[in-house]
């Protein structure tokens, strides 16, 4: 059953059913429309333009299929909840799944199970001991996709965050760059869950017309709990990426000292899979006094802030006299008892010399534990760049269109601005080979 938003000819936003017209077809290239269509209507209280993106159902413990579907009242967001035998007749549960003040209309909801151990993905019906639950929604507002791990209670159809202070839209994003609208699945086969999200466009419209074309969907990512941090979820690349991985570079104890660039020589630098692992030297981590520096990527000068203990990173998508350049790069903060914070930006504010495209700042803090590296992949595919720290507890997705760092033009440096502490990285680098996406031949 496929369960999608329509809208009638009075633009009331409404659910409709639809079913394979072959069940045999292991593809289900062919659908077939319900006649009683729309199953679905906003209910009272609920405005004709605020209900859209049902979730995947899950089943209950009485047998009954169940649904979110995003929604608002007034600039509370909220996840209305409804039960179905037959996917054509519901019953709307009293209440809503969950909602939080302030974050206006809910876009695409996801809800799903992850595992407390970590590990495989869960069914979406998975529910009991040893189970979590993710809530998910995608914020009309600010265009965002934020998240929070809680405990559902099915009988009461209800969701509660772990941490109300980083509750849904309030808290966790999935990615702090240009992502949006996603949703999960459960890959049976495989037994994980898969996130796909869209990469839009903030540049102008004229720009677009010019590329001729204008966003896409980024690389699959799997799902699973953070079990040392419980608090976040990692996100990594699906391993079918790999399988695009050519020829490949090793950089071992490359040394940056306060202030270099240092390059990383590669044949070619616009299409690449780059895993770095990097380490401040711990004499001037100890030496450095208390900073209790406020520092926010977005209203930072990016790359160009320089402190004791950052930023430090990698240059991607680069020309040779860094004209264009976007560091990816860890900024450290010394606070009370010698607490270190660490934020994890994208600087895009010289990633062109074109002035009609996004040049945002982003990225937020991620946590760094005890013994662990400052460690980073990287998905750099000529304009995109996917960025994944510390395993995937964060992440960012970057849009940038260089003018001059393109094709055999393109470089690779590692970099480190901090006035105090020195760096060490080992970084290996893969070119990477095309998807070759074609479509099925009977399409």
């Amino acid at each position: 059953m496929m369960l999608y938003t329509g809208s009638t000819n009075e633009s009331v936003q409404v659910q409709n059913l639809a079913y394979p017209a072959d069940h045999d077809d292991p593809l289900l290239l062919d659908w077939v429309k319900h006649p009683s269509n729309p199953v679905l209507v906003p209910p009272p209280g609920i405005h004709h333009k605020d209900f859209r993106d049902p979730t995947t159902a899950w089943q209950t413990s009485e047998g009954k299929w169940r649904i979110t579907i995003g929604s608002k009242v007034n600039k509370t967001g909220i996840a209305l909840i409804y039960d179905t035998d037959d996917f054509v007749n519901f019953e709307l549960k009293d209440g809503f799944l969950h909602g939080v003040p302030g974050t206006g209309m809910w876009e695409c909801v996801d809800f799903y199970p992850v595992a407390v151990a970590g590990g495989d993905g869960l069914d979406t019906s998975a529910n009991g001991a040893g189970v979590r639950h993710v809530v998910k929604a995608s914020l009309d507002d600010d265009r965002h996709d934020y998240y929070a791990i809680g405990t559902y209670d099915e009988e009461a159809g209800k969701w509660y965050p772990d941490n109300p202070a980083i509750d849904v839209g309030i808290g966790i994003r999935y990615d702090y760059g240009i992502f949006y609208a996603s949703k999960t699945f459960f890959d049976q086969s495989k037994q994980r869950r898969i996130l796909w999200g869209w990469i839009g466009e903030w540049d102008s419209e004229a720009a677009d017309v010019r590329k001729g074309w204008a966003s896409l969907q980024g690389m699959p990512r799997t799902v699973v709990l953070d079990t040392k941090t419980g608090s976040n979820l990692l996100q990594w690349p699906v391993e079918e990426s790999e399988s695009l991985r050519l020829r490949s570079k090793e950089f071992k104890n490359v040394v940056a000292k306060p202030g270099a660039v240092v390059p990383i020589k590669l044949e070619a630098a616009t299409h690449l899979d780059i895993v770095a692992e990097l380490e401040l030297d711990k004499e001037a981590v100890d030496r450095v006094v208390e900073s209790n520096e406020e520092f926010k990527c977005s209203s930072s000068k990016g790359a160009a802030h320089r402190g004791a203990l950052g930023p430090f990173g990698l240059l991607v998508l680069s020309e040779e006299t860094l004209s264009e350049q976007t560091p990816v790069y860890f900024y450290v903060v010394k606070g009370k008892n010698a607490t270190l914070r660490t934020y994890f930006c994208a600087d895009q504010s010289r990633s062109s010399l074109a002035n009609d495209v996004n040049k945002q700042i982003y990225g937020s803090s991620v946590p760094v534990l005890e013994g662990e590296k400052f460690g980073v992949r990287m998905l750099v595919d000529y304009s995109i760049i996917e960025s994944f720290a510390q395993g995937g507890r964060s992440v960012i997705t970057s849009r940038v269109y260089p003018t001059k760092a393109i094709y055999g033009a393109a470089r690779l440096f590692l970099f480190n601005n901090a006035t105090e502490a020195g760096v060490t990285a080992s970084i290996k680098v893969w070119q990477m080979n095309s998807a070759f996406i074609r479509p099925f031949p009977n399409l």
